[in-house]
């Protein structure tokens, strides 16, 4: 007989998870909305959590790739595997609520001509606090995650945004792998930026669902101000900008987006973490690695389908919007007839 394949495929990218992965799984087994099936990658753990939680449950598809390939990596993996339409990415330190599929899958009913959802992350351990409504993407070419640890409030709703933090997002699997899936050169950090950055290019948005929710820790691998995250996240920011932004906004956003750069490296060497930061930074314009991301630029432009005045109305014009986490959702009233 042949195998009715689910409608969901819910990704997880794990390395050295064990403190969280069992939560999250466990948030996935609480699940009232059952058509979907569980793809968990090892990225070379050491701590077993991963292998534990197949054998503990034997239809979770468990896949080793042998080697820590990043979560760019890890996730084009599983993604080429899977069988569901849509892809469901989770953060193994990310807990959904029992009716997270559930709203997602409603989300999909009512918004057909949509191939991209956010879901609102909540702090895990400060109730009450947002972890991130959607990613926001300011004029000067600096993301970051929309109401970053604010208190959840009704100024969240149900609407366009930038681009969906790779945590807790969903998306149309053949469309993600037609954009090539994550750019693996990134490795992770931002890598999530830009798939929703070429999502937006290719004239597809991005909504927000804010009662499909999870609790978010965040960083809980590798930490948030680890050398490893500031290096990664400085390179791939620049990276995101160079390949991404529209011709017709480079000579005017360049100077934003490198002046705010600039500040945020002081930022840094006030915080005594500015090593990597400055290394990140100069690894980005590495010749060998940058010859390879402007001809992805040249692949993405000439591609492009949305008008430049559509990218600049998903965005923060304030380029220091990033100060005090605004959140930036949009009214949605379904695909305008010029998008192409």
């Amino acid at each position: 007989m042949p195998t009715v394949s689910p409608a969901f495929s819910v990704i997880i990218v794990a390395y050295q998870s064990g403190p969280t992965l069992a939560r999250c799984l466990a948030g996935l087994s609480a699940q009232g909305f059952r058509d979907f099936e569980v793809l968990l990658v090892d990225n070379a753990s050491t701590d077993g959590a991963p292998q534990a939680a197949a054998k503990a449950d034997p239809s979770i598809r468990l896949i080793e790739p042998g080697a820590n390939t990043g979560f760019a990596a890890g996730n084009n993996l599983a993604a080429r595997q899977a069988r569901g339409r849509w892809l469901v990415l989770l953060n193994p330190d990310a807990y959904p609520h029992p009716d997270w599929l559930a709203r997602l899958a409603a989300a999909v009913e009512r918004h057909p001509d949509v191939s991209s959802f956010a879901s609102l992350q909540l702090v895990a351990d400060e109730p009450g606090l947002m972890d991130g409504a959607g990613d926001v993407m300011t004029s000067a070419g600096i993301p970051f995650r929309g109401g970053y640890r604010r208190k959840e409030s009704a100024k969240v709703f149900e609407g366009e945004v930038f681009s969906a933090c790779g945590a807790a997002m969903m998306l149309d699997r053949d469309l993600f792998l037609g954009l090539g899936g994550f750019d693996e050169r990134f490795f992770c950090y931002c890598e999530d930026v830009d798939l929703g950055y070429r999502l937006r290019l290719a004239g597809e948005p991005t909504l927000l669902i804010p009662d499909a929710k999870v609790e978010h820790v965040g960083s809980a691998t590798l930490g948030v101000r680890s050398d490893f995250a500031l290096f990664h996240g400085t390179r791939n920011r620049v990276w995101t900008f160079l390949k991404n932004t529209p011709s017709p906004m480079l000579w005017w956003s360049a100077p934003l987006h490198f002046a705010v750069t600039a500040g945020l490296f002081l930022l840094h060497l006030r915080r005594k973490d500015a090593g990597p930061v400055w290394k990140g930074f100069k690894a980005a314009f590495v010749k060998a690695d940058l010859d390879p991301i402007l001809a992805s630029r040249r692949e993405i432009q000439a591609a492009r389908k949305a008008p430049t005045v559509d990218i600049l109305r998903a965005m923060a014009l304030d380029p220091v919007a990033f100060f005090g986490r605004r959140i930036v959702i949009r009214q949605w009233r379904g695909r305008r007839s010029d998008a192409a």
